[in-house]
């Protein structure tokens, strides 16, 4: 049997908690048969001294604007969090203890914002939770610069953020602590569960580098505590930590993976499988709790957690006064606050949007999407963002505004440096906590770099903005690691995120409308470098054609021969081709398909209007790879699309080279027709 680790400096009262969380979450996973009871019995002081010594939160309202936020960046120890929110009593039962893991719970696998009260995000693939936390915390200082008045402070509260070895083995972690020391985001603290094993064994496999001097090198301040299970050690860091204003703190707790477990302390098949219904009896049994019975809370523990209740209770209270004084001195703010924190937009907010006429030239779709940006952010201060270091290419700043930084945390310009994918993290953070519509640029060949927070925003909802400019092969003599092929393929696979490819600069501005209306649908923005023709809206179907996904944007004459459907800079170029068409007895209708995600939320008889079923050539033209649009083209249609990499060279002769040109659209039009 081996030897487990002290017990730690706490209280009778506190050790009922701390084991009845330990011993709920070591239930809840025996019964589901999977799990990871590893990190709940390690972390569960950490957790307890954070949630009963310092959270300011309130159980009956967990959407409260002035709470402490809490992110469990180890998302898989998502147990421990239920049992906590059970305790604290929010809106979660024994019973959905007891559901942990399965169909349509309320206790989910790992944690799910909008699914459990009391979660502020979905946490499991290891960094995002750590990045999301530098979100809110970064929402956090923006707000209080914007609202807070002397003698008025509305806006005052902690982001806690528990994070494992893993976490910090993912590269997103150090992007995400580079910026937010470099912010001095002083009102974000890490607690750090150091146990030193992963599910392959010992960390030191892996992971030897010095994690006390990288955190310290990146500017943050950095406490040790030598016994993981020593409340009184980590009340004392966390108050070290909140002293420090100035710099995020992490505490490096040293902690054992399975405290109690007699043969699987210290052991990595303590991570991520049931301890075994012996070897649960036998930890109970070790840490004073009813051995044998299941789910069993004791009544101290649940009075004594569920003081909660009560404080944040009083604690809500005494802010809605604060904010009642704040009202009667500051009424217009007071109400600017309110709207932002409930998601409303600004009445006539897209008033300033500009027009685009075909005597404006060539626009490329990146530059009229920040003369849009820049038009909206006029009208909506809660637009906030930036880009990975490419915000003169991707036109993404706001004119006249300051940048985000330590000296001015009011400004909403965000340096987020070459970061894509703490970008994408953090955009959701900001979203989440509450008050902002946030965006983010970079080139689209790059969003690989952040695919994997574009897929949790979409999971979770966050309507965040991707601005991806340089779009296709016409970037041109940067060769083919900047020419985006499958990009838009693989973005078009992730459910529930609408990527929109406008035609020319006022499908742009009403990409932006979508964009900016959609409140649960994140929206990626696929823009052009070059320039490209302001489509003639008068002989050509109106650009608001865009919310449908797909319309006709010139129509045939009669019964059309081919259909053409084409998206982005693409359009123009199959506008050209049916002209030449037309001069050959070719009957063309051209489909703009900017957006396939809003096309098949259409109905069925849209879907027939713009595509005929009895129209069977069809020839989809997209500068990307051709997967995806057989659904569309059909068993007699082709694709003219790119299904190899790009090739270094001038962007114009690259695209001409590909077949990218009026003249070839129109000569494998022709050929379709003629072979049928």
């Amino acid at each position: 049997m081996k030897q487990a680790s002290p017990a730690g400096k706490s209280s009778e009262t506190e050790l009922i908690c701390i084991n009845t969380i330990r011993s709920l979450s070591m239930d809840a996973i025996e019964k589901a048969s999977s799990g990871h009871p590893g990190a709940p019995l390690g972390m569960a002081p950490a957790a307890y001294a954070t949630w009963q010594h310092f959270m300011n939160h309130n159980p009956e309202n967990p959407m409260w604007p002035d709470r402490d936020r809490f992110v469990l960046s180890a998302g898989h120890a998502s147990m421990m969090l239920y049992a906590l929110l059970y305790l604290s009593g929010y809106d979660l039962t024994l019973e959905d203890l007891k559901q942990f893991r399965q169909w349509k719970s309320y206790t989910p696998g790992h944690p799910e914002a909008r699914r459990t009260p009391g979660v502020e995000t979905t946490t499991g693939p290891l960094g995002q939770g750590f990045a999301n936390a530098v979100g809110f915390a970064i929402a956090e200082r923006h707000m209080a610069a914007k609202f807070n008045k002397p003698k008025h402070k509305i806006v005052d509260h902690y982001t806690y953020v528990m994070c494992g070895d893993g976490d910090l083995m993912e590269g997103i972690s150090q992007e995400a602590a580079s910026l937010a020391g470099h912010l001095g985001l002083g009102k974000l603290i890490c607690l750090y569960d150091d146990n030193r094993i992963s599910i392959e064994g010992d960390t030191a496999i892996a992971f030897s580098e010095n994690v006390a001097k990288r955190f310290e090198a990146c500017g943050w301040q950095v406490l040790n505590v030598s016994d993981g299970n020593d409340v009184d050690q980590i009340t004392r860091a966390i108050e070290a930590a909140r002293a420090d204003t100035e710099r995020p703190a992490l505490i490096i707790l040293r902690t054992y993976i399975a405290y109690g477990s007699p043969n699987k302390q210290g052991s990595a098949d303590a991570h991520g499988a049931p301890l075994g219904e012996e070897e649960v009896r036998l930890t109970k049994q070790f840490l004073g709790c009813a051995a044998d019975e299941l789910f069993c809370v004791p009544d101290k523990a649940l009075e004594h957690m569920r003081q909660a209740v009560e404080n944040g209770r009083q604690s809500e209270t005494q802010w809605q006064k604060r904010f009642a004084a704040y009202q009667q001195e500051f009424p217009e703010l007071a109400e600017k606050f309110t709207a932002r924190m409930e998601n409303r937009l600004p009445e006539n907010w897209d008033a300033d949007i500009p027009e685009f006429t075909p005597q404006d030239g060539s626009v490329a779709t990146r530059k009229a999407s920040g003369s849009v940006l820049n038009a909206i952010a006029g009208r909506m201060p809660e637009l906030i963002g930036g880009s990975a270091d490419l915000a003169p290419s991707n036109k993404t700043l706001i004119s006249g505004e300051p940048d985000f930084q330590k000296s001015a945390y009011h400004g909403r310009n965000i340096r987020f440096g070459v970061r894509e994918h703490v970008m994408g993290a953090i955009l959701n953070g900001i979203w989440l906590h509450g008050g902002f519509r946030p965006y983010g640029g970079t080139f689209l060949v790059f969003s690989d770099y952040m695919r994997p927070a574009i897929r949790l925003s979409a999971l979770m909802r966050v309507p965040a903005i991707y601005v991806f400019t340089h779009d296709s092969l016409a970037v041109g003599e940067d060769g083919p690691t900047h020419q985006p092929v499958e990009h838009l393929a693989a973005l078009r696979a992730i459910p529930h995120l609408q990527v929109i490819r406008p035609a020319d600069a006022n499908e742009t501005a009403e990409a932006w409308k979508l964009a900016i209306a959609s409140q649960d649908t994140p929206t990626a923005l696929i823009l052009s470098r070059q320039g490209l023709p302001v489509i003639d809206r008068s002989k050509y179907a109106p650009a608001d054609g865009l919310k449908n996904g797909a319309y006709v944007i010139a129509e045939s004459r009669g019964k059309p021969d081919i259909l053409i459907i084409a998206t982005g800079s693409e359009v123009s170029l199959a506008l050209a081709a049916r002209e030449k068409l037309a001069e050959r007895d070719v009957d063309a209708r051209v489909v703009n398909m900017a957006c396939w995600e809003r096309f098949e939320a259409m109905s069925a008889d849209y879907k027939k209007q713009v595509l005929p079923p009895d129209t069977e050539i069809r020839l989809a033209v997209e500068a990307g790879v051709s997967m995806g649009w057989e659904r569309y083209v059909g068993p007699r249609g082709e694709v003219l699309g790119v299904d190899e990499f790009g090739v270094s060279g001038n962007g114009a002769e690259v695209l001409a080279k590909f077949g990218f040109t009026a003249d070839h659209i129109a000569e494998k039009a022709l050929a379709m027709v003629k072979d049928r």
